[in-house]
């Protein structure tokens, strides 16, 4: 099993320019989630099936890539547990800010995450100016609740 170390952050201060980042589109939806999750995304023309499992800074991680047929059979089974966003990948100080825009009833939330490989690295970041308040330990900006 993988560990994901992540922080996430809220964005309320302008972007920096995003033009020349890395964009994709995604859509993501819930099969089940409690304790552990189980989600499917497409993002851009690549569908994966994730299962997490744990709350806050360390959880474990098992994603699989699926088929398109695979993920339009499970799809409806996500019905009223969906989010759209779209992605942008920047580089900062060796790690790799995700910038989440969010689309349809969450707009106009903006989140970012970074990842790292160790919870120490994690403790040593240095966030950029435009990054606001750290909600990593707040349930209320989790993918699963946002997409109740």
């Amino acid at each position: 099993m993988n560990q994901e170390i992540e922080r996430k952050f809220l964005i309320t201060s302008p972007l920096p320019n995003i033009s020349a980042a890395k964009k994709s589109n995604l859509a993501q939806g819930y099969i089940a989630s409690g304790d552990s999750e189980v989600r499917i995304r497409k993002r851009d023309r690549t569908h994966t099936l994730t299962c997490k499992q744990g709350e806050g800074l360390v959880r474990q991680e098992i994603e699989i890539e699926i088929s398109k047929d695979q993920f339009e059979a499970l799809w409806p089974l996500t019905k009223g547990k969906r989010i759209e966003k779209t992605r942008y990948n920047l580089s900062h100080s060796n790690h790799t800010i995700e910038i989440d825009v969010y689309e349809g009833s969450l707009k106009p939330l903006v989140v970012a995450e970074v990842e790292f490989e160790s919870t120490t690295e994690s403790e040593v970041f240095e966030c950029p100016s435009y990054f606001g308040l750290e909600v990593t330990e707040d349930s209320r900006y989790k993918n699963r609740n946002l997409a109740t």
